[in-house]
């Protein structure tokens, strides 16, 4: 009984020796010089060591999130277009009502101005 999870172990520690490896690596052997141009804002907007409770503008994150639903929601389009030949009509309807869902959502956030950067 044992000899069926012996795949798994052995997965387990590859994943180990290719995930924590290189990691430690990188940290142990990288060069550390840090100046003021890499310490500086990048995209999100803001001064890295500022005080944490300062005021910011939600359109960011909101947008940010905006892309992170559709995308996870596009990413359930994948698994029915393999299956496509076998789910036939209901699961072809389905797929349908969640689509009309999902454009009647995005439709909604355009008209808000949701997406829109000021």
């Amino acid at each position: 009984m044992i000899e069926g999870y012996v795949p798994i172990l052995v997965f387990f520690i590859f994943s180990l020796i290719f995930g924590v490896v290189p990691a430690t690596l990188g940290v142990i052997l990288a060069p550390s010089s840090p100046n003021a141009e890499k310490l500086s804002q990048y995209e999100c907007g803001f001064e890295p060591f500022e005080d944490s409770r300062m005021k910011f503008n939600i359109k960011f994150y909101f947008v940010g999130i905006l892309f992170i639903i559709f995308d996870l929601e596009i990413a359930f389009l994948f698994p029915w277009a393999v299956c496509i030949d076998f789910i036939d009509l209901p699961g072809f309807i389905g797929m349908a009502i969640f689509l009309i869902i999902l454009t009647i959502g995005f439709v909604y956030e355009w008209k808000k101005g949701a997406l829109e950067w000021e």
